[in-house]
C-alpha cells in the first residue's frame, strides 16, 4: 500500500503542475450544465430527468478526465518506469484512488452547480444522496481505471474510451439515476436499499475482476 500512496501522490503532483484534468473537468462541467439550462429554458422537469441529467454529465466528464490515468504516463514515458518500480497491483491501486478522489471532486462540483442554477434540485434524502455520490464515485473509478489501462497503447484513445465504457457503465448509470432520484424525492433509506446493492456488486465484480486481469494489462 505504501507504493500504492506513492503513485496516488504522484499522479496528484504531477496534476496540480498540469491541471490538465481539473481545467478540462471544470470547463466541460461549466458548459454543459450550461447547455442544460438554456435546453430546460427555467421549465419545471420531475426529479426522474435531473438525476438522469446530472449523472449524464457526470459520465462524458469522465470519459475526459478519468480516462488520462494511464494515457499520461504513455505520453509521458514514465509507464516502463512505474513496471520497474511499482507492483502492477500497487499502480492499479494508486490510479484507483488517484480516479475515485477526481470523482469525487467533480461530483461536489456538479452538484454545486445544480443547487446554483437548478431551484428544483432540492435533495430530500442527504443520507441516500452522500451514499449515491460515494458509490457512484468508487463505480465510476473502478470502470475507468481499468478501461484507461486497456486503451492506452491505442492510437485512437479518445474515440475507444467512451465506446467500451459504456456498455460497461450502463448497469452503473441505471442504478445511481434511479438512487439520486429517490434522494430527491424524499424516500427512506430502506427503499433504496436495492440501488445500494447493486452499487455495492458492481464496484466489487468491477474491483476483483480488475485484480485478476491487471497484471496481463499493465504488462501486455
Amino acid at each position: 500500500m505504501k507504493r500504492a500512496y506513492a503513485v496516488l501522490q504522484k499522479d496528484i503532483a504531477s496534476e496540480l503542475r498540469t491541471r490538465y484534468a481539473v481545467n478540462s473537468l471544470f470547463m466541460f462541467v461549466l458548459i454543459s450544465v450550461s447547455i442544460i439550462l438554456f435546453a430546460l429554458r427555467s421549465e419545471n422537469v420531475s426529479v426522474d430527468i435531473l438525476a438522469g441529467l446530472y449523472w449524464v454529465v457526470m459520465f462524458f466528464a469522465s470519459s475526459i478526465g478519468l480516462s488520462r490515468s494511464f494515457v499520461s504516463e504513455e505520453e509521458r514515458g514514465t509507464a516502463l518506469t512505474l513496471q520497474l518500480i511499482a507492483s502492477p497491483m500497487s499502480v492499479y491501486a494508486g490510479k484507483f484512488l488517484y480516479n475515485a478522489v477526481l470523482s469525487l471532486l467533480l461530483n461536489l462540483l456538479v452538484t454545486i452547480l445544480y443547487f446554483f442554477f437548478f431551484p428544483s434540485f432540492q435533495i430530500a434524502s442527504l443520507d441516500i444522496f452522500l451514499l449515491v455520490m460515494l458509490l457512484g464515485s468508487l463505480g465510476f473509478s473502478a470502470a475507468s481505471t481499468i478501461l484507461a489501462a486497456i486503451i492506452a497503447k491505442a492510437n485512437a484513445r479518445g474515440a475507444l474510451f467512451p465506446v467500451l465504457s459504456f456498455p460497461v457503465m450502463v448497469p452503473l448509470l441505471m442504478t445511481i439515476m434511479n438512487a439520486t432520484a429517490k434522494a430527491l424525492e424524499g424516500a427512506s433509506l430502506e427503499k433504496a436499499a436495492p440501488e445500494f446493492q447493486v452499487l455495492i456488486s458492481y464496484i466489487i465484480v468491477l474491483v476483483g475482476g480488475s485484480y485478476l486481469l491487471f497484471d496481463y494489462v499493465w504488462k501486455d
